[in-house]
C-alpha cells in the first residue's frame, strides 16, 4: 500500500496514511474512463432545439392559387418548405440524449482516475478542513499554504454539512477552484455533486480529507 502524507491546513505534515492498491494504484483503464466522460457530457445536452414542420406553422389553410392553367408550380400550401414563413425540412426536434453506463464500468473509471492521479502526485490529502463562514480569503490562506495558488484545484469534501458548505462557498469565487460535495446522508442524490471523472481529470491537484478517502475505499 502507497504511504502518503496528510497535511493540515496550514501545509504542516499532521501524519501519514495507507492507500488502498486496489483503488488507488491500479492500471488506468482509459477506455472505461473515455466512456464515463462521455457518458457525463453528452447527458449535459439539453436536447430543447426545434424546428416547426408544415403541419405546425401558423396559416397556410387555403390554397394560394389553382392546380391548373396559371403556368406556375402546383402548391397547396404557402406553409410549404418551399415559401418564406414556411415549415423546415428535417430540422431539430426535442429529443434524449441520455447515456448510461453500468455500476462496474463507473466504479472502474474513478479508481483508475484516482491511481491517474496518484502516480503524478496530483492528490493531498488534509486532515480535515473546516470553517465557521463561507469567507473567500480564508479559502486563499488554505491555497497558499498548500502552494496551489496557480494550480487549477478540486477540493473533494465527503458529506453534506454546514462546514462543507462554508468551504464551497468560500471556494466559489475563485477562479481555477472548484469544490464539490461527494454525499448527503439520509436525502440521497438530493443537492449534491458527486465524484466525478470529469472533474478529476480537467483540474491539476485534487485535494481531499481523510474522510473523503475512508468514503472512497468504503463504496470503491
Amino acid at each position: 500500500m502507497a504511504q502518503v502524507e496528510i497535511l493540515d491546513i496550514k501545509g504542516q505534515k499532521v501524519g501519514e496514511l495507507e492507500l488502498k492498491d486496489s483503488i488507488f494504484a491500479i492500471e488506468p483503464n482509459h477506455d472505461v474512463m473515455y466512456r464515463y466522460l462521455d457518458m457525463q457530457l453528452t447527458n449535459k445536452r439539453s436536447g430543447n432545439a426545434s424546428t416547426k414542420t408544415r403541419a405546425e406553422v401558423r396559416g397556410g389553410g387555403r390554397k394560394p392559387w389553382a392546380q391548373k392553367h396559371t403556368g406556375r408550380a402546383r402548391t397547396g400550401s404557402i406553409r410549404s418548405p418551399l415559401f418564406r414563413k414556411g415549415g423546415v425540412i428535417f430540422g431539430p426536434r426535442p429529443r434524449d440524449f441520455k447515456k448510461s453506463l453500468n455500476k462496474k464500468m463507473k466504479r472502474l473509471a474513478l479508481r483508475s482516475a484516482l491511481s491517474v492521479r496518484v502516480s503524478e502526485g496530483n492528490l493531498i490529502i488534509l486532515d480535515d478542513v473546516k470553517f465557521e463562514a463561507p469567507r473567500t480569503k480564508e479559502m486563499k490562506v488554505v491555497l497558499k499554504n498548500l502552494n496551489l495558488e496557480t494550480n487549477k484545484v478540486l477540493f473533494v469534501l465527503p458529506f453534506k454539512n454546514e462546514n462543507n458548505e462554508n468551504v464551497k462557498l468560500a471556494g466559489r469565487n475563485i477562479p481555477k477552484v472548484k469544490v464539490i460535495i461527494a454525499d448527503n446522508p439520509n436525502q440521497g442524490k438530493v443537492n449534491i455533486d458527486g465524484l466525478n471523472i470529469f472533474d478529476l481529470i480537467n483540474n491539476e491537484k485534487v485535494v481531499m480529507t481523510k474522510d473523503m478517502i475512508a468514503k472512497i475505499e468504503e463504496v470503491l
